[in-house]
Parts: structure tokens; C-alpha cells; sequence
């Protein structure tokens, strides 16, 4: 049987049950409270409530963020809402309690320990309106709760229920509440949903004059009645069906805070039919009363519990009694000893259990008439009358003109702190007082300090995640940045919560500033006096004086002016020298933060713009985009920036750091220039504190790119300059927003004359235009099949890799072709409103992540499942499903093969839908793959329309193949040029989106963004990543400047260091293309042929230490990738011709006629990688490409004489496709340098000749050698070498030692220096850790030597001389990019992009793969392994541009979160490794990998590599070659259970 153990566990479970929403208030969004880790666990369960059948809502706030503000969109929209939080909210939230009373909200209030039960918070706030119950014990605190709630829900009104969790401490687990017991108080069969009424208009801090009220002929009846809830001057809507007349007109203080003002707003959420009675009247006390009464009446029948509103316990021929205002426990437990003494036999105990409403002659009955005395102790610690709102309450109550007694003794006591072991010594003390002939009044009873070890106190704390920002501010302005409100800074007298406001803050500057200007004064006095012994400091302060106000003049001079008064010596330059920190401009801020320094009401920034003082604001807003908290008008925050700039002389800056780092710097520095106040509104998106930074990146992303958090500047002091006050700097939505403005003037009128609504008009506007949409689509296919004849057919589908699209595209014109009016559209694409008046209706969906619906049908498959009143009894339909049976090889996984599609079939048959025919399975594994499965299904779905036998069906065209498209594209030219002049989409066709692979740039979107633009009603975030062709991987320094400056203008402020050793650029929107092009040539390099189906970048080893032979062969890497250059001119025509003068601007040479000697005009069949690696190096991975040549040294010269070459190399797969797999180079024998690019060629054009054209997957040169065998293609290779007189020589002898970077400096032979930057993942930013692109940006600009790029994406700073190298030093230190200590897991990993730009990603890698090292490296520190380098990749999906199949350790993705392990790869590169565990999620990979690191820690052999301990210890099998890679794996992708 469960069981209750903790007050908060009972009460969070009865919120939950009893509320449609719960606010848990926490003090950190992070760290759970002691009611919230319950209300997540009951989520997480998805149980549901008693009052509405549903899964209640959870909403979090944290203590300081104005928590009771969530409160009103629910009630106004008639649910029901309960908050869980400490007593510390109350105090600031009195503007919301007296308008809330007025709501059927409840309150579970935990009396905060300070450090022992203060109840003062509560008393405060006793005349706000509210009802106020009191528990005491664990059994107390679940019934009493339950009580709170059915009060709530029959009077209409708001009750708090508090508790002090220590009393009950001791207490033993408890039953749970019987569902019977909740029902019945509840009301739930007589319960209609509560009618929250819309009014005229909403002040948030004023009552809007909602009242709960109950018919003026009816009242509480036992055991049922009904009390109902309407808006002053509003129709009557009962919230329940069980009133009876009162008979009491007693006034009640719950309503003694009343005000006039208008109605609540919100829609009714119940359909139920209601009679509206002539006339109502305010609910009263004693109808509260009566229901309390009523409540506790039925539970006693139930559970034989009793309670009551005044409870006494104790003899009933008392004399004494103590009534306590707060924690009774440890008197409890001397009156209930059975040894009691004498003294203390006829004392009883009084406990308020409903403090509010206080009715005096309930107390007066409740009590036994034998007392004579009676104590009154208060647990409140702010004492600030002399006497206590609880005595003055009982005072009331025994005055005899309100029928109470005048002949008992009453005496106030303050109750503190109070040790078990002293607590009848206590209460002999409290009775001494009260029985004696003059008792004293006021006194403390017990230790007001608390007990000796006092409670720990929960400290104001900034989350780790703000801290970019402060950095940012650190950097800018060093030592004269002074945050006037910032964490830990020693404030005499001041608590640390007080001192981090923001209006604190403000009045600490405003003083600074004055101090300020009173020392100028002063010096400027003293300059014109004659008290200085020596003549410079006079001058030297009327100099600074006249400057003092200007923050880089008077800083510049500050240093001379301290210096020259050091220097006089006189009792003025000492004063002066006191207060030598003044002579410095400081760069003064206020922080405000939604964690720890939240500003109510906006109060800190009107007063700082209205004080027009020279103060700068940076507010940080931790809010993340959604679309409830933005649609929520009440709870929405003010645009603080809007707001700011009406005021005219306030600088305003609206920035993002994980959008853009540039702009945060240049709002930054603007604000602190600007004379007057400034306001930097930063935007910080997390759910939780501790959030990752990839999901704040992620969440600001959504945000911006939506116009949520639009990016700008305004700056009034540019008028007077004729210059634009106004900035925008969201580059993505610039002319989106433009014409959103231009085009919806009217929905913006609407929107400023109706402000209250104007969040939710313009959070709903993405999805009407999303309706629109889906209309508009729907009805022109209807229009085009007007005409036709036949059955209808409607074809939807869900595609994420484009196979359900393509086939029911193929499946419509089959249906066309047979008669049918067919129609076909994305699932997401059609209005679901219109599916129950369809006639026959197909689905086809493919399988996504763990079993989900692709990108393209989630919003429809969750408005289906969701949807309880959808009718499809009128449709027949079947459903085709798509997946890989073998993809998820656990047992327990098996449900996510083709689950999409099941689940569709098995809601629609639910939903009353006809099967045409069964559901249909294509599945991967079958010899055709999907196809097997589909056939079968075709045919039976023809045969369920009746068109299975039609005669002369027309022959279906081949589908478009990339061979097409080539060949049809005029040597590269497509529309590539037609499609970049297309201003409408970010787009370009697809087809083209192949022929600019050719030209170096891939088409992709935003896939962070693709959900919310998609809710929005607009197309993906497109842009276009593009790859430079950087043979060897050597740069000049301005060419580097010339990259940055592309990312900056032209990308996302980032640069990609590929594997590949060449500069990438992400983000670049399509009218930035050309732009970005013709830059890229200006700096003398090209894109041409850096992807597509042609030979690529030619990669070289990087070899700092040996600068001429790495000259010898860089050489060759350059001939090689210009001898193998495709010779069309479609790149200079499309990419580099002047717009004005036709002219075609080309990297060298004059153009040629178009043709391909080499390649054809289809191409390769598939891409071709080169590369060359210096033994002992093997940095570049030179067995996994197509040709692998390895660099042979002269042993008498030292030069480069020739090379091995390998060929046949690849790292593609295709995952649970064993047809495809990586292989490593095979040798193919040794050739002198002189011959290699004609061998290179001639190796290419046997790939072009006999490489598979029809299977992209079985295309690449690995395949064509395995199908011919090695030695076959190596005769071929000869054959077209013969004619040159070159033969293939016997290998020479080589040795590779390794294949990561060495970080740090090193010299060469020629005594020049080489420093490696260790970049993690090759990406190129800055960040506010780390200013690593500025830091590069500023060696680039003195450096006269080269920038290598290496294969593991790192950055070799080469030929820097012995002179130089002090400056460049210098400039590392000051960037921090000295730094070299890292764990050797760290330096020898690597990670392709993936997510969120590259379409095929399955899973995170560059964004994930340094966090999962970070939660790696404890365990190798450990266990003695931190410099130990063990080989690590991660890719996104398992195409292998990280060339994950050689590491030691490979994660490749498989769904969102989810991996396959590889182990075993060789240290060298020079083997592959094998799959040991698939598809596991983070958890298991740490405990996977920590087992393996400490065993290898203690089994390894000398000089034993991580990849060669696998295979030897049993773990994981040697892949000898690549054919063998899915044969013996440690967990075998299959069906066997």
C-alpha cells in the first residue's frame, strides 16, 4: 500500500488531484522544492485529477519573479489553480492576494524557517480576503488541504493553507487520501466547471471587482450546497448545484478588502446549461463557515476524522488554556504525556484550525466555560505592535457586547524558540504569569534567536549561465566597471537579497555619482588654491578637471595626475590621494536578472530613465520562447526596450549573446559612451540554471529568428549627428519585419487600441497564416481536379529523407493514371478539419528518431491523437508505414519499428475510420527494401478502389537521378543563376541544391529553428554553408583576415576548420552568396570543386618541425588539386561576372572552352578524396580516402623523393545497411614524385569509367575495388599508365607514430617557431569565455608567417620568427590562446558539424561531443589517464566526415540522443574499428566508457593504445578490412532475441 511520509508530499499530491493547474514556486527553476519534486513525479506518471479527468499543468516560478502573476490567465479561463509555495512570496505578492481572494484559488503555504517557524508572513497578510486554514500534523496537512480545496471550489473564493513542515517531522508515513474520501468533498458528480466571465477591462495591481457570490435566497446546506462565482454586473453562472437558504447575515472578513473596479477577462470553459437566479449576494463567513463545517462533516462520516474550525483538546473542567498562533509541537507532547504533573492536569490547548474568516462567537462556543485563563502565544518574530493580531482577534471575541466573557484573563505572549527538553518548564512559566494577581503582557517565551545550530539560509545565488555576460562586461571595461548591485559584495546592515536589487543598486549609485561630484569640486578648488608644495599637481588637476566627466580622457589622465600628487607631499594631495579611485570614470551598471535581482514592476528602470543620471542597466531576461508564456498577456513581461526608448533620452540596446557576440560588444560599449541613462535588455533563455549552454543557444535562436527577441539599437544622441537612431540587427527577419509592418498596419492598430490582447494577436498571427496556408493549398487541388471524374484519393504523407514523399507522389500519378482524383499533400500541409468529409484517404509515413512522426506530420499526428471529438466514421483509408526492423536491435526497442504508422492505423480505426485494406510494413531489411512490403500493399489498395484492372496504363518515366541531373546541366550551369535572382525564398531547387556542391556550397536550414518558423507559417531558415578549396591547408595572414571578415559580413561571426583542412562558413543567406563568393576570390582562393561528385580538397600533413620538407611536399598537394581542377567556366559566369560590367572576374588564367577532359560530362560517379601524410604523422587519415599517399624522404637529403600510394579508402556507411561499410586504403606500390598527379589521374579515371552510376550508395571508389578486386583495378591503373612509362615500384618502408596534433611550440630545422591552437572541433568564435576568432584576428593582423590548418581541425601558427615571437605571445596570453592543458581525450577528439545545419545529422556532435569529454574526464583523472590520448569522434550520422570508423572510441549518432559505440580502431588510423553497442543514450555511454577506462588503467601493457587494448582484452574483434566491419560485433543489429 503507498504511503505519505512529508507534509509537502501529501499536500503536492492533493493540489495536484484537485486543480486543473499548480504553480510551484521554487527559490531556483533548478533545484526542486519540497513540493515540487512530487507534482514533477506526478506528471511524470501522467496520472490525472479528480476534478476535470485531465493531466494537470505544471508551472514553475521561482520565489522572486512574481509568481502569483501566472495565477490569472487559467482562472480567467475557468480552471481551476492551486500554488505550492514558502510564506517568504507573500509579502510582495499582497497586490495580487486582494483581487485573487475573489478566485477559487487555493494556496499551500510552508511557513518558512527563520531559522525556526515564522508566522508573521501569514498574520501580515490576514485581512487580504482569503480564507486561511491551519494544519499541524502529516494526517492534518492531507486533510486539511482536501478541506482548502472544496471551500475553494464552493465558495468561489481563494483559501491559503499553511503549515509548518517541522511540526510534524517526527510523524510516521500515512495512508493515501481514498479516492471516494476526495470525490465526495470535491463535490465531483455535482461539480460543473467554474465560469470565469470576461469584463470590460484588467489592472493588474487593482481588484477588477470580480465578487464570488451565491443566490440572495439561497445558502450552505449539510452535506451539499452550491456557492456560485460571477464578475460584478455579469450573467450567473453556478459553479455547483447545491445552495440552501442562509441563516446567518453575519459580514465576513474575507470580504473586508473589497474593492470597486471593472471584470476579469477569460473565456468559460464549461458547455453546461445554467438557470441565472434573479439576485445574488457577496458570500459571507458564515457561509464559509458552514461549508468548512460541511466539509469536515462528511469526512468524519467517511473516515471518522474530526475536525473543527476553534479546536480545543484538553479537559473540559479547565481553568487555563493557551491558544498558539503557530507551531503547537512540543507542547503537544507535554499535555498529551500521561505523566503529567499536577500543576499542568487542567490545561487545555486552543487551536485556530480556520483562522480566516474569525468568527468571535464560534470561538466563544468552542470553548470549555469552566476557563478562567487563557494565553495567547504568537510565533511571530517581526514584533511591530504591542499586541498581537491573534490576541486582539480573542479579545474581540470575549468582549461581552459581542456575547463573549469578561471574566476571563487574557494574556499575550511571543512565542520563539523552544527546546523539547525545556518545554514544561516553558509552560509552568507561561501559567505562573497567567494565574498571578498582575500578569505581565508581551513576554517571550523561549530563545528568540533560534536554536544553536541554526538552519542553513538559502543565499541569493546568479545562475553559472549569466555569467557570459558579466565576462563580456569584464572585458570591456576591466577596472572601471563597477556593478553597483552585484552578488557578494559586503553591504554593512544590508541583506544580500536587498543589496542585489535593482533599486538598492540605484540608490548606492546615485550617492556614488554625487561623492563623485563633490571631488571634482574639490579638485577643482584645489587646482586654484596655492596649498600644493610644487607647481605640476595644479596643472596637472585643472587638466584632469576638465575631462573628469569624459571616461577615456580621464582615465588617460588619472595615473598622471595620482602620480604628481605623490609626488608634493602637502595635506591637500594626501586628501586628494585618500580618494585617488575618484580621479578614475567608472563605467557604472545596474544588474537585473529574472534569478536574483528581478525588478517588480519595472520600478528599478523607470526610475533610472526618469533620473536621466548616467547609469547603465543591463537586464537579463532568462525567459525562453514559447508559445504559452508569450501568448499569456498577464504574464508576459513589458518590452522594457519599447518602454525605455518613448522616454527620448535613454540609450537602448536589445542584444543576444548566443546570437550574436559582435552585437552585445558594440551595444555594450555604446551604452557606456552614451551620456545619460542606457538600457541593454540580454536576452538568456533557460528552463533551468543549470541548463546546458546548447540548450540556451538553441531556445535563443528560436527567438530571434522569430522576431520573439528581435536584435536592435537605438541611440537618440545620433540625431544631433544627422546619423539613423535606430539599428536593426536581426539580419535574418530584417525584410520579413518590414513587410510584416508595411502590409499589417491594421492588425498594429488593433493591437495598440486593445493592449490587453495585443501579446496574444501577435503570438497567434504565425499560426491564422498557418491556416490560411493550409486552406489555401487544399482548395487549389480541389480546383485542378474540378474537371476530373472518378473516385477521390486523398495521398498524405510524412517524409523526413524523402522516400514517403517520393512514393506517394508516385502512388498519385498511379492513381491519376487509373481514373482516381487524387490529391496529395504533407500530413502537416492539410487542415484536419476536413478529414472526416474525405472519401478514401492514404497515409504513408516514415519512421523518425525513437518511433516518431517525421518533421512533416507531428502536428497533425498530435491534433489526432489529441482529438476527442473527431468523426471519421465516414472515411476509409489505409496506412503505409516505412522503417527498419533491425534498426533497434533491444528487445525492449522493437515498438519503435514502424510505430508511427501503427499508431496512426490504431487511432483511426479507434476514431471510426474503415480499413481499405490492412496496414502496410516496408521495411529496410527485406531483399528490396521498403519496396518488398509496398508492392503487395499497392496492389491489394487498387484492388480495395476497384481499379486494380485498368487497361493501358501509361509507362511510368524513370525517376531524376543525380546522372540526370548532371548531365543535363551544361557542364555545372543548372538555373543556379535564375534561382539566386528569386527573392521570394531563401531557396534554390533541388536540383540545383546538387549542382552548387560542384561549386562549393551546400543548401541547408536551421534545424533548432524548423518546429517554430514551421508553427509560424514560414518556410525553413535557409542558408548556405560553403567550403573553400585550401590545398594543404595553408593560409597567408591576410588571407585568414580576409575569412574572418566573411564570417562576419557574409555568415554566422564563425569560422569551420574542416577535417578536410579548409575554411567552412555557415548561415550565409542566399543573397549574400555571390557576395560571399567573389570576397572568397578576391583573397585569391576559390570554392570550385571543394565538394560534388569531383575530386576535392587535396589534404597534406601540417609537419611544423621539418618547415622545407613540408614545402616539397605542400608543392605536390597544390599541382595534384589543380591537375584534377573540373575546366568549366559556369563558376566565373555564375559566381565572380561584374554585375556592371559583364565581366567575368577569374582566380587566374583566361577562360577555356567548356568541356571536361578528365571528367566528362557526368562527372565522377560519386565524390573522390586525396590526401598525403608524413610519416611519422599520420594527421591526415591517409588510409581513408580515395587515393592515400604517404610522403618517402630521401635518406641522404632529407627531401621529398616519392610516395606509397594507397587507394580505395572511404568512410560512408549507411546504417543497417551491411551492403555498405568503410574500408581502408589497400597499397598499391611506390612512385616517385615526379609521375604522382599523372597516377593520381589515372587511378580517377578508372573510378569514373567503371564506378557505379545507379546506386549512389555503392558508388565510391572502396565499392568499385571490392567488386573488381584489388589487384584487377590496380591492372587497369597500369594499363592507362603504361603510355607514360610508369610503373608501380615495391613499397618503401614507413612509420607512422601518430595521428593527432602536437599542441604548443615547436622549432624547425630552420630555427623558426610553429605554435598548434587547440580548437576544439575546429570551430572558430568568440565567446564570452573565450575570445578565441578576436584573439586570431589580432595575431593575423602582425603575424608575417602562414596559418596551416590541420586535419583535426587545429591551427598551426607557423614561421614565427625569434623577434616576433614575444609580440605574438604577448597577444595569446591576453586572448587566452596559450593554453594548452587539456586532458589528452580532449586534444585527440574531433566531431563533424551535424546539428542544427547539416540535413543528414541524426544526432548532436561538435555542439554535444566536448560535454560528454567533460563528464569523462573525472574518470580519467581517476584513474591516473588525463594525458593519456585515446583517439575519440563523433559524428551526427554515419557518412563519416570525422572519419569516426579509425578512432579508438566512435559515437555515431542514430536518432536525437541516441549512439552507436565503436570500438577498436587503430591509434595510428591504420585500422577500423566495430560496432560494439548500439544506439545508446548518454547514461549508458559514461557508464560504458568509465568500466573501460579503469580497466584498461590496470591491464594495459607498456605503451599499450586504448583501440589495441580492446581487441586484446577480448572486449571487441579486429576488423582486418572493411568488408568484415559488421561481421562479429560485440551487439549485432538484428532481429534475434
Amino acid at each position: 500500500m503507498s504511503m505519505v511520509s512529508s507534509p509537502a508530499e501529501a499536500v503536492a499530491r492533493v493540489a495536484y488531484l484537485s486543480s486543473d493547474v499548480v504553480i510551484s514556486v521554487q527559490s531556483s527553476l533548478s533545484k526542486d522544492s519540497d513540493f515540487s519534486q512530487h507534482l514533477h513525479h506526478f506528471a511524470s506518471n501522467r496520472a490525472k485529477n479528480h476534478v476535470s479527468r485531465s493531466i494537470p499543468e505544471i508551472q514553475t516560478s521561482r520565489t522572486n519573479a512574481d509568481p502569483l502573476l501566472s495565477a490569472y490567465t487559467p482562472l480567467r479561463s475557468g480552471r481551476l489553480v492551486s500554488v505550492t509555495a514558502s510564506s517568504s512570496i507573500l509579502l510582495t505578492s499582497i497586490p495580487h492576494l486582494y483581487k485573487l481572494a475573489e478566485y477559487p484559488i487555493v494556496l499551500h503555504v510552508s511557513v518558512q524557517q527563520t531559522p525556526y517557524p515564522d508566522f508573521s508572513e501569514i498574520s501580515s497578510i490576514r485581512q487580504c480576503g482569503f480564507s486561511f486554514l491551519h494544519s499541524e500534523t502529516l494526517q492534518e496537512a492531507q486533510d486539511i488541504a482536501l478541506t482548502a480545496h472544496a471551500l475553494a471550489i464552493r465558495s468561489g473564493k481563494g483559501v491559503i493553507h499553511y503549515f509548518d513542515p517541522s511540526n510534524s517531522a517526527t510523524n510516521g508515513p500515512i495512508a493515501l487520501e481514498k479516492k471516494q474520501l476526495v470525490d465526495n468533498l470535491l463535490m465531483i458528480d455535482a461539480m460543473q466547471p467554474f465560469d470565469a466571465q470576461s469584463g470590460d477591462c484588467f489592472a493588474l495591481y487593482a481588484d477588477d471587482g470580480r465578487i464570488a457570490t451565491i443566490p440572495e435566497q439561497e445558502g450552505i446546506q449539510s452535506s451539499s450546497g452550491t456557492i456560485s462565482v460571477k464578475p460584478k454586473a455579469q450573467s450567473q453562472s453556478p459553479m455547483r448545484k447545491d445552495i440552501a437558504p442562509s441563516s446567518s447575515s453575519e459580514t465576513s472578513s474575507v470580504g473586508s478588502s473589497r474593492r470597486e473596479s471593472s471584470t476579469s477577462s477569460g473565456p468559460a470553459s464549461s458547455a453546461a446549461t445554467t438557470v441565472d437566479p434573479p439576485a445574488t449576494r457577496p458570500v459571507t463567513s458564515s457561509d464559509i463557515y458552514k461549508i468548512v463545517t460541511d466539509t469536515w462533516a462528511r469526512m468524519k462520516q467517511i473516515v471518522g476524522r474530526s475536525y473543527s474550525p476553534i479546536e480545543y483538546t484538553g479537559p473540559q473542567d479547565a481553568d487555563s488554556a493557551l491558544l498558539i498562533f503557530g507551531s503547537t509541537g512540543v507542547f503537544v507532547d507535554v499535555l498529551d504525556d500521561d505523566k503529567i504533573p499536577e500543576d499542568l492536569s487542567r490545561v487545555g490547548l486552543i487551536t485556530a484550525r480556520l483562522y480566516r474568516p474569525w468568527l468571535g462567537s464560534t470561538f466563544v462556543d468552542s470553548i470549555p466555560k469552566s476557563i478562567k485563563h487563557l494565553a495567547v502565544l504568537e510565533q511571530v518574530r517581526r514584533n511591530t505592535t504591542k499586541w498581537g493580531p491573534t490576541f486582539l482577534d480573542v479579545l474581540s471575541s470575549l468582549n461581552p457586547s459581542a456575547g463573549g466573557k469578561s471574566s476571563i484573563t487574557l494574556v499575550g505572549y511571543r512565542l520563539g524558540y523552544i527546546e523539547p527538553a525545556t518545554a514544561r518548564q516553558a509552560l509552568r512559566g507561561i501559567f505562573q504569569n497567567l494565574t498571578s494577581a498582575a500578569p505581565i503582557q508581551g513576554l517571550c517565551i523561549g530563545n528568540e534567536s533560534g536554536p544553536d545550530q541554526p538552519l542553513p539560509v538559502v543565499e541569493v545565488q546568479q545562475p553559472q549561465v549569466e555569467a557570459a555576460y558579466f565576462k563580456i562586461l569584464n572585458q570591456l571595461f576591466g577596472q572601471r566597471l563597477h556593478i553597483a548591485n552585484q552578488l557578494g559584495l559586503n553591504n554593512a546592515g544590508i541583506s544580500p537579497t536587498i543589496a542585489a536589487s535593482p533599486e538598492y543598486g540605484f540608490g548606492s549609485l546615485l550617492a556614488r555619482i554625487e561623492h563623485r561630484k563633490r571631488f571634482v569640486l574639490e579638485a577643482q578648488e584645489a587646482a586654484r588654491s596655492q596649498e600644493f608644495i610644487t607647481e605640476p599637481p595644479r596643472q596637472w588637476l585643472s587638466k584632469w578637471a576638465l575631462h573628469a566627466d569624459d571616461a577615456q580622457k580621464a582615465n588617460d589622465l588619472a595615473p598622471e595626475v595620482i602620480s604628481r600628487l605623490s609626488n608634493d607631499g602637502s595635506r591637500a594631495a594626501s586628501h586628494l590621494l585618500s580618494l585617488k579611485n575618484l580621479f578614475f570614470k567608472e563605467s557604472q551598471w545596474l544588474i537585473g536578472s529574472d534569478a536574483w535581482a528581478y525588478d517588480l514592476g519595472n520600478s528599478g528602470v523607470h526610475h533610472v530613465i526618469a533620473s536621466g543620471a548616467d547609469i547603465n542597466m543591463l537586464i537579463i531576461d532568462s525567459q525562453p520562447y514559447s508559445e504559452r508564456a508569450a501568448a499569456d498577456a498577464e504574464r508576459r513581461k513589458k518590452d522594457i526596450g519599447l518602454y525605455a526608448m518613448n522616454f527620448g533620452n535613454t540609450y537602448v540596446a536589445s542584444v543576444a549573446v548566443y546570437s550574436s557576440y559582435t552585437q552585445v560588444l558594440q551595444a555594450m560599449v555604446e551604452a557606456d559612451q552614451f551620456e545619460g541613462p542606457s538600457v541593454v535588455v540580454a536576452y538568456l533563455p533557460y528552463h533551468k540554471e543549470d541548463d546546458s549552454a546548447l540548450t540556451v543557444l538553441q531556445e535563443t535562436k528560436k527567438a530571434v529568428d522569430l522576431g520573439y527577441w528581435p536584435l536592435y539599437r537605438w541611440n537618440p544622441s545620433n540625431e544631433v549627428k544627422g546619423e539613423p537612431t535606430f539599428h536593426l540587427d536581426s539580419e535574418r527577419i530584417k525584410q520579413e519585419l518590414e513587410d510584416f509592418l508595411r502590409r499589417d498596419n491594421q492588425l498594429t492598430q488593433l493591437m495598440n487600441r486593445f493592449p490587453n490582447f495585443s501579446a496574444n494577436l501577435s503570438e497567434s498571427y504565425g499560426s491564422e497564416v498557418r491556416k490560411l496556408q493550409k486552406r489555401k493549398a487544399k482548395d487549389a487541388y480541389e480546383q485542378l481536379l474540378e474537371g476530373l471524374y472518378g473516385a477521390p484519393l486523398t495521398i498524405l504523407f510524412a517524409s523526413d529523407n524523402g522516400n514517403a514523399e517520393s512514393l506517394s507522389k508516385r502512388l498519385a500519378n498511379r492513381g491519376r493514371a487509373r481514373g482516381l482524383k487524387t490529391m496529395v499533400m504533407a500530413m502537416d500541409d492539410y487542415p484536419l478539419e476536413d478529414l472526416g468529409t474525405e472519401e478514401n484517404v492514404v497515409f504513408v509515413t516514415s519512421t523518425a528518431g525513437q518511433g516518431e512522426f517525421p518533421q512533416n506530420g507531428r502536428a497533425f499526428w498530435d491534433n489526432v491523437k489529441n482529438a476527442g471529438d473527431l468523426d471519421l466514421s465516414a472515411i476509409h483509408y489505409s496506412v503505409f508505414a516505412l522503417g527498419d526492423s533491425h534498426y533497434w536491435p533491444r528487445k525492449e526497442d522493437k515498438i519503435y519499428y514502424n510505430k508511427p504508422g501503427k499508431d496512426l492505423d490504431a487511432r483511426l480505426s479507434l476514431l471510426g475510420a474503415k480499413p481499405l485494406r490492412p496496414i502496410g510494413l516496408g521495411d529496410d531489411q527485406d531483399p528490396d527494401g521498403y519496396q518488398t512490403g509496398y508492392a503487395d500493399w499497392e496492389a491489394g489498395l487498387w484492388q480495395a478502389l476497384s481499379v486494380a484492372d485498368v487497361a493501358g496504363l501509361p509507362e511510368e518515366p524513370p525517376p531524376v537521378t543525380n546522372e540526370d541531373i548532371k548531365i543535363e546541366s551544361n557542364y555545372l550551369r543548372g538555373t543556379i543563376a535564375q534561382g539566386l535572382q528569386d527573392t521570394s525564398t531563401g531557396a534554390i531547387s533541388a536540383a540545383d541544391q546538387q549542382l552548387t556542391k560542384f561549386h562549393g556550397t551546400y543548401m541547408q536550414d536551421d534545424r533548432d529553428l524548423r518546429d517554430e518558423r514551421k508553427a509560424q507559417g514560414l518556410e525553413p531558415a535557409y542558408s548556405f554553408m560553403i567550403r573553400c578549396r585550401l590545398p594543404g591547408g595553408v593560409a597567408t595572414s591576410s588571407q585568414w583576415l580576409q575569412m574572418d571578415a566573411i564570417s562576419s559580413d557574409h555568415g554566422n561571426e564563425t569560422m569551420k576548420l574542416t577535417t578536410r583542412q579548409t575554411f567552412q562558413f555557415h548561415g550565409v543567406v542566399k543573397t549574400k552568396l555571390r557576395p560571399a563568393m567573389q570576397s572568397i576570390n578576391k583573397a585569391l582562393m576559390t570554392t570550385i570543386a571543394a565538394c560534388g561528385d569531383v575530386n576535392r580538397n587535396v589534404m597534406c600533413s601540417s609537419l611544423p618541425e621539418k618547415s622545407a620538407y613540408h614545402s616539397d611536399v605542400h608543392k605536390v598537394s597544390q599541382k595534384i588539386s589543380n591537375h584534377l581542377l573540373p575546366s568549366t567556366t559556369a563558376y566565373h559566369e555564375i559566381w565572380l561576372k561584374d554585375d556592371k560590367t559583364g565581366e567575368k572576374a577569374q582566380v587566374a588564367g583566361p577562360a577555356v572552352v567548356d568541356h571536361e577532359p578528365l571528367y566528362g560530362p557526368t562527372y565522377l560517379p560519386r565524390k573522390f578524396k586525396i590526401t598525403i601524410a608524413i610519416p611519422p604523422h599520420n594527421d591526415t587519415d591517409v588510409y581513408a580516402h580515395d587515393i592515400g599517399l604517404i610522403a618517402i624522404k630521401s635518406s641522404e637529403t632529407g627531401r621529398l623523393v616519392g610516395f606509397n600510394v594507397l587507394a580505395g579508402g572511404g568512410m560512408g556507411v549507411t546504417h543497417n545497411n551491411k551492403k555498405t561499410y568503410p574500408r581502408t586504403g589497400w597499397m598499391m606500390g611506390y612512385i616517385p614524385v615526379e609521375h604522382i598527379h599523372i597516377v593520381c589521374e589515372k587511378i580517377m579515371l578508372v573510378q569514373r569509367d567503371h564506378g557505379d552510376r545507379k546506386n549512389r550508395k555503392h558508388a565510391r571508389l572502396k565499392y568499385t575495388m571490392d567488386d573488381m578486386g584489388n589487384e584487377v583495378f590496380k591492372s587497369k591503373v597500369q594499363e592507362l599508365l603504361r603510355p607514360h612509362e610508369i610503373d608501380f615500384e615495391e613499397p618503401r618502408p614507413f612509420r607512422f607514430e601518430s595521428n593527432i596534433d602536437a599542441i604548443g611550440w615547436q622549432k624547425d630545422e630552420k630555427g623558426m617557431n610553429h605554435f598548434t591552437f587547440f580548437i576544439e572541433n575546429g570551430r572558430v568564435e568568440d565567446t564570452a569565455d573565450f575570445p578565441m576568432r578576436t584573439g586570431l584576428k589580432e595575431i593575423a593582423k602582425v603575424h608575417t608567417g602562414e596559418f596551416r590548418l590541420t586535419g583535426n581541425q587545429h591551427l598551426i601558427l607557423s614561421n614565427v620568427s625569434d623577434e616576433a615571437k614575444p609580440q605574438i605571445v604577448d597577444l595569446m596570453k591576453k586572448y587566452k590562446l596559450d593554453n594548452t592543458q587539456f586532458s589528452g581525450m580532449r586534444l585527440s577528439s574531433s566531431a563533424c558539424v551535424a546539428f542544427p545545419t547539416c540535413g543528414l545529422a541524426m544526432a548532436e556532435s561538435e555542439r554535444y561531443l566536448p560535454e560528454l569529454i567533460t563528464k569523462l574526464e573525472g574518470c580519467l583523472e581517476e584513474n591516473g589517464l588525463s594525458q593519456d590520448s585515446i583517439v575519440m569522434r563523433m559524428t551526427g550520422c554515419p557518412n563519416g566526415c570525422a572519419r569516426p570508423w579509425l578512432a579508438e572510441a566512435a559515437f555515431v549518432g542514430k536518432a536525437y540522443g541516441a549512439y552507436n559505440m565503436y570500438l577498436g580502431g587503430g591509434y595510428h588510423g591504420q585500422r577500423l574499428n566495430k560496432l560494439y553497442r548500439s544506439s545508446i543514450k548518454e547514461d549508458e555511454i559514461l557508464e560504458i566508457m568509465r568500466a573501460l577506462l579503469a580497466r584498461w588503467s590496470r591491464e594495459r601493457q607498456a605503451d599499450e593504445h586504448f583501440g589495441d587494448w580492446t581487441i586484446r582484452a577480448g572486449i571487441i574483434k579486429e576488423t582486418r578490412v572493411g568488408s568484415e566491419f559488421h561481421d562479429d560485433v560485440a551487439e549485432d543489429e538484428s532481429d534475434a532475441e
